[in-house]
């Protein structure tokens, strides 16, 4: 996928958020730290330093939501970075998300912090980050 791809699929599955713009992709994509998993209906974007990897955002498309698409997207993420080396991962995730919640604790991630009033939404409403974690075989 291209950058304008994840660009464009990132904005259709968070549309209450500012999405990220095809620019933000490449540059991240740019470092060698940074990796994508997954394909035209979803994707996630981590980085893996040292033993530590970070799931920078998880996206799927809308009509693929609620298929299990996010899970596979979500396992591919772990497995690839596993085999980058990382022996933890951590990620944000919006306290309103309770389906994205319902995923990562499914698959045993678990709230360590959390970030007051980290996201901006539409409105001037601001929403808490989860700061969740959980250890790689």
């Amino acid at each position: 996928m291209t950058p304008e791809d994840l660009a464009a699929l990132y904005q259709s599955a968070f549309a209450d958020s500012r999405g990220w713009s095809a620019q933000e992709f490449t540059e991240l994509l740019a470092s060698p730290f940074c990796f994508v998993v997954g394909g035209e209906n979803g994707f996630a974007i981590g980085r893996v330093i040292a033993d530590e990897a970070e799931l920078l955002t998880i996206a799927t498309h809308p009509p693929q939501q609620r298929t299990g698409f996010g899970r596979q997207s979500l396992l591919a993420f772990q497995t690839h970075a596993a085999a980058r080396g990382a022996t933890t991962v951590f990620l944000e995730v919006a306290a309103d998300n309770t389906r994205a919640i319902a995923l990562y604790e499914s698959e045993g991630w678990a709230q360590t912090a959390l970030r007051k009033r980290y996201y901006a939404r539409s409105g001037g409403i601001f929403v808490d980050a989860l700061i969740l974690t959980r250890s790689l075989p």
